[in-house]
């Protein structure tokens, strides 16, 4: 069963950084494009933070563009996202996804992530 796991997730102030990581367990395969997602508390749904490519093609929300780096660790389906200037709006759980093909997503269980003011 694949297994996506996240971890650097924690309490950080305004203005701080926080680098989170995904890998993923029990696959043969690699995702043709890994990415984050966040929940903020009280919100139904995850939005979209930002994706990479198994060609390298990054993709970011706007609202973090030039503040978060998505990148892909050498370790097969392993992705980061290293986070700057961090604001209390950030706070949210962030969830790791690992597409194969079009549509064959699989996500990990989501890591904390706090930014006091």
């Amino acid at each position: 069963q694949v297994q996506l796991v996240e971890s650097g997730g924690g309490l950080v102030q305004s203005g701080g950084s926080l680098r989170l990581s995904c890998t993923a367990s029990e696959i043969t395969f690699s995702f043709n494009r890994m990415g984050w997602y966040r929940q903020a508390p009280g919100k139904k749904l995850r939005e979209f933070v930002a994706t990479i490519t198994n060609k390298n093609t990054t993709n970011y929300a706007d609202s973090v563009k030039g503040r978060f780096t998505i990148s892909r660790g050498n370790a097969k389906n392993t992705v980061y996202l290293q986070m700057n200037s961090l604001k209390p709006e950030d706070t949210a759980v962030y969830y790791c996804k690992g597409t194969l093909g079009l549509i064959n997503d699989f996500w990990g269980q989501g890591t904390q992530v706090t930014v006091s003011s």
